[in-house]
């Protein structure tokens, strides 16, 4: 857990590619893509039928060493509409268990606008904390300071003749994008054109390795 500080407001950025929040005792998690494995295989890709589970036992992992009190989920917790239907069995009950005993808000993505009840916790479109906006995307149109994810960012390089990537955060003056959390999802090169545009022309990777946060130019 690296402390630092973003638009003034004091954060830890966490290995396991989250955010937590030390003045509110709050961890910002972002992309689960939950029931990823189910939604492939109904289009006939078997992947191992486990990222749900294990997935949500990192979460519950983090939050327990963290001492967290609440968890915000920046959308796109299921990896399509009909996730929700399909999550059952331990995984179904790990969740319920971390809902049912910690603070739990669901920021909705474009994979899971739709979060039906029974699962616990609160929805919401966005949220503002200490100033913060939290929303699933970043709006480059929008000046305030904001977290978000969506771009599952990794920081991409070249060692030795081999092409390496690491998950990491991107940050610029105003917007902070976190990496993916769950466990099958993939990730867009942090320099991508993309992400730079919603981030502006001081992006940087920040990369969280033990007690050091690890800090890479992005923009030309």
């Amino acid at each position: 857990m690296v402390p630092f500080s973003f638009c003034s407001v004091d954060l830890c950025a966490l290995s396991e590619g989250a955010l937590y929040m030390p003045a509110r005792r709050t961890l910002l998690l972002a992309d689960l893509h939950l029931e990823k494995a189910s939604s492939y295989a109904a289009r006939g890709q078997m992947l191992p039928p486990y990222d749900s589970l294990e997935t949500l036992r990192r979460v519950g992992a983090l939050a327990e060493r963290s001492g967290a009190r609440a968890v915000i989920c920046l959308g796109d917790s299921f990896h399509d509409r009909a996730g929700v239907g399909r999550i059952d069995g331990e995984a179904l009950a790990l969740l319920r268990d971390l809902t049912g005993r910690i603070s739990w808000t669901w920021i909705v993505g474009n994979h899971d606008s739709i979060i039906v009840d029974g699962l616990g916790g609160a929805i919401a479109a966005e949220m503002q904390i200490d100033g913060l906006a939290l929303r699933h995307e970043a709006r480059p149109t929008d000046a305030a300071p904001e977290i978000s994810g969506h771009y599952h960012p990794k920081y991409k390089v070249t060692l030795r003749g081999r092409r390496v990537s690491r998950p990491c955060f991107v940050v610029g003056r105003t917007k902070l994008i976190l990496p993916s959390f769950g466990v099958l999802t993939g990730g867009m090169d942090a320099a991508d054109p993309a992400i730079l545009s919603m981030v502006g022309h001081d992006a940087r990777a920040l990369i969280a390795v033990q007690e050091k946060l690890l800090d890479f130019p992005l923009a030309a």
